[in-house]
């Protein structure tokens, strides 16, 4: 059934902090912790989620895989592989559209309705904060728009990510251009900045 109003927004907030079905790892393909949001998680869900992490045999970049939340106040964590940046020639951009596409589709097979994303590649690994931010609001406004989840979230660190996340949101995703799987060599299409 179809929502009456929007599910998607844009928090600053710490999102090991966040109670909901799920929340989302920008995790390395080992699946077993790292630096910023991924070694943060691992952190606060304690040492059951790497040892259930163990048992996964790894991920590929664009794909998700699920495990429970442990002591996070989340009940999953969904951990999908972000591309690195290769300055717009490597499939970046659809390799990006694919994590937030297969972390939905996990969490709605498992029937999770809540759901937080963190800035998915736009770290250590280098993606432009403004063209992830296309790609995630995207692809998170096209799932969202047959009512699955009652609440979806991007979650910021900082204030100006959240700044960017509201304005791209209230933009709202440009769908009928191609933007942003098919744009080319790392360039953002007229009117994009």
């Amino acid at each position: 059934m179809a929502q009456d109003r929007n599910p998607i927004e844009v928090a600053q907030a710490d999102i090991t902090t966040l109670a909901l079905d799920a929340i989302v790892n920008a995790a390395n393909s080992s699946l077993l912790g790292g630096g910023g949001v991924d070694g943060a998680i691992h952190r606060a869900a304690g040492p059951e989620l790497v040892a259930e992490c163990r048992t996964l045999g790894g991920c590929r970049t664009g794909e998700a895989k699920i495990t429970k939340g442990y002591r996070l106040p989340a009940s999953h964590v969904i951990h999908t592989v972000g591309p690195v940046w290769r300055e717009g020639e490597a499939g970046e951009d659809e390799a990006l559209a694919a994590c937030y596409r297969n972390s939905l589709a996990l969490a709605q097979a498992h029937g999770l309705r809540t759901i937080a994303f963190p800035a998915i590649s736009t770290g250590i690994y280098g993606f432009p904060k403004e063209r992830a931010a296309r790609i995630a609001v995207a692809e998170v406004s096209r799932a969202a728009a047959g009512g699955a989840f009652e609440r979806v979230v991007f979650c910021c660190f900082g204030e100006a990510d959240a700044v960017l996340y509201r304005r791209v949101l209230a933009e709202g995703p440009a769908f009928s251009d191609g933007w942003p799987a098919r744009t080319g060599r790392g360039t953002a299409p007229s009117g994009a900045r």
